[in-house]
């Protein structure tokens, strides 16, 4: 498998590039001033779910969950354009 092959860019795009940019994301947000129960609300929000079942979780998922939600959205709307531009080429 060549090193340009779309395939292997589509893999180091969603497995390298994507959580960096959810990353950046979340700390651009930070560093703007939005509150911080509002960033991680998601990942809040499970960790609440998961504690009402009876588990013990340590803040570190509530963190994991919020990384993995805004790589839904940057993965979402990165498949969303690329879908778009495909229809316009």
């Amino acid at each position: 498998m060549a090193a340009g092959s779309p395939v292997v860019l589509r893999i180091v795009a969603l497995l390298i590039v994507a959580p960096i940019a959810a990353a950046v994301i979340i700390s651009a947000l930070l560093l703007f001033g939005a509150e911080p129960h509002l960033v991680f609300l998601p990942g809040l929000f499970v960790k609440a779910r998961l504690e009402a079942f009876g588990f013990h979780v340590p803040k570190q998922v509530g963190v994991l969950v919020t990384e993995f939600f805004w790589w839904l959205i940057v993965v979402s709307l990165w498949l969303g354009l690329r879908r778009l531009l495909r229809r316009t080429a």
